[in-house]
């Protein structure tokens, strides 16, 4: 087996709101970093894995667990390790050759061995030339360059990647992605293993040599795929097809929370996470499935296709329609209900009507708010209880938003309505005859 190099075991990092209460991003989070490997890591916004990505670099420490690199314990940042971000975070007032040289001049190297360096790493990422270029002359793609040569040229053993590519448009980003691979895979890289964090399910398969799947609330690894395809590799092949498709059925298996699902979901409570679903994306999917093309079933990566939507997007909407019955998640597939069939064929009117009664039926945090403003005389409550009932089984952020994804999907289902000016909930107004 390849020598370890960064190894997680039973990791644990909470944070504070602003409330004063504490939320778990990741707990009992077991992984291990292998010389010579690939690992792209998926999971919803928010699910943790940036604050994981920055534990395994040192910039954070963990609240619990055990954090190694090369075997010793990790306590702040390491040599050895570099992160290359989202965003292109460089200086604007600095030059191309003065940005990357900045890593090095910071842990003490002299001029002429930073000078060096810096140049090797620009022309190994393909900007010889743009030395003395500012920022603000460069396209997005070349900064992102600047960003992965000023990482690169300190060597580092591992180099974790954080939605590296997710900021630039779609063929830059699928060439500065291949770029690394044919460095890596002609060895022309220093680095001995590369992390990828990433939402995009079809990149992650091209790259990696396992695809970890990232849960929610709190954040841990809740599954693994392997990939013994080499590389480079043919996004359209019948292997890959294959692979993200069973990528998808992974994540949506699972604890339910923000975008997953499970095929065997526990009875629901009021204290749930709701996926953070728009109910005009969700009315628009269900409008899709059920057109000639699919007849009421598909194949999530056609359909994500299919839509337009990215896997961030289409994930959630999922979640939701599964909720609500309306459509059943299951092995990456998704088809339409009985149920989510009489929605399509219905009228307006006859579409909120259905979505209302299986928001009362399948989210009992709506149940219950509807309950409560029937035995109010007036008809309407603060909004204040339902946050402080939520808030014992999440912080008061998630309890806010889990709140407004309620009401926003209580609105269209004429369940109950919100006043924002006031932060009323209060019952419909009956129907003008």
């Amino acid at each position: 087996m390849a020598k370890p190099l960064v190894e997680l075991k039973n990791v644990a990092k909470s944070f504070k709101s602003q409330d004063g209460s504490s939320r778990t991003v990741l707990e009992g989070v077991d992984f291990t970093l292998r010389e010579g490997e690939i690992v792209a890591l998926l999971g919803q916004s928010g699910s943790g894995k940036s604050t994981l990505l920055r534990i395994m670099a040192g910039l954070l420490p963990a609240d619990g667990g055990d954090v190694r690199y090369g075997g010793q314990p990790l306590f702040g940042p390491a040599q050895g390790i570099a992160m290359v971000f989202q965003s292109f975070a460089l200086f604007p007032w600095l030059t191309v050759q003065k940005n990357v040289e900045l890593g090095l001049e910071a842990r003490g190297v002299d001029q002429e061995t930073r000078e060096r360096r810096a140049e090797q790493a620009i022309e190994l990422i393909g900007l010889a030339g743009f030395e003395g270029a500012l920022p603000r002359e460069l396209s997005g793609g070349m900064r992102q360059r600047v960003g992965l040569a000023r990482a690169l040229v300190t060597e580092p053993a591992v180099l974790l990647m954080d939605e590296a590519f997710s900021a630039l448009d779609v063929l830059t980003g699928e060439r500065l992605r291949d770029e690394i691979l044919e460095l890596w895979e002609g060895g022309e890289m220093p680095t001995k293993a590369m992390l990828v964090v990433s939402h995009n399910i079809e990149e992650a398969v091209m790259m990696a040599d396992r695809v970890l799947i990232f849960s929610s609330n709190p954040g841990r690894v809740r599954a693994e795929l392997a990939i013994a395809l080499p590389r480079p590799r043919e996004a359209d092949s019948a292997d890959i097809r294959l692979l993200i498709d069973e990528v998808y059925a992974l994540m949506t298996m699972g604890t339910g929370a923000r975008g997953g699902v499970s095929e065997e979901a526990a009875a629901p409570h009021i204290g749930d996470y709701l996926p953070e679903a728009d109910v005009g994306l969700m009315e628009s999917l269900v409008e899709l499935l059920a057109d000639e093309e699919f007849g009421g079933r598909a194949d999530l990566p056609q359909l994500a296709e299919e839509s337009e939507l990215t896997d961030e997007e289409l994930l959630p909407l999922t979640a939701a329609l599964h909720r609500l019955d309306l459509a059943h998640v299951a092995g990456g597939d998704i088809a339409l209900t009985a149920l989510g069939q009489r929605y399509v064929a219905g009228e307006h009117d006859d579409r909120r009507a259905i979505f209302g009664q299986q928001l009362l039926a399948h989210v009992p945090l709506a149940a219950h708010i509807r309950h409560s403003l029937e035995q109010e005389p007036s008809g309407q409550l603060k909004e204040e209880p339902f946050l402080k009932l939520l808030e014992e089984s999440m912080n008061k952020q998630d309890a806010e938003n889990v709140l407004r994804v309620a009401i926003e999907w209580a609105r269209y289902g004429e369940v109950f309505d919100y006043d924002y000016n006031t932060g009323l909930i209060h019952l419909p107004e009956p129907a003008e005859s």
